[in-house]
């Protein structure tokens, strides 16, 4: 357990919640962030992860607060040229409508 985490569960879209593909971004400090991908929905594979979870994974990378932003089947990293996750679990990632990129 690495502390007390805060989840917003006022939501009104009840598909995010139990285990889920995750993707979400972190702050650690001013101009230190970090990304995180849960794979998930894919037996034998990846089970995703809850809210809380995910919560508790950014808590113990150091986060001091963290935001869940597109996940299910469109939870997807590319990183240094190839996707780096393995979205649901098939080795491909599928086509989404808008992306978060960082570029340096």
């Amino acid at each position: 357990n690495f502390g007390t985490v805060e989840v917003d569960t006022n939501i009104g879209n009840h598909s995010i919640q139990g285990n889920q593909p995750r993707t979400g971004i972190g702050i650690i400090d001013e101009n230190h962030y970090v990304f995180v991908v849960v794979d998930g929905r894919s037996k034998g594979y990846s089970r995703g992860v809850s809210l809380d979870e995910f919560a508790q994974i950014f808590a113990g990378l150091g986060c001091t607060d963290a935001y869940n932003i597109d996940g299910g089947g469109s939870s997807t990293m590319y990183f240094m040229g190839r996707v780096v996750n393995n979205p649901l679990g098939r080795n491909n990632e599928r086509g989404t409508s808008d992306i978060l990129y960082i570029g340096a």
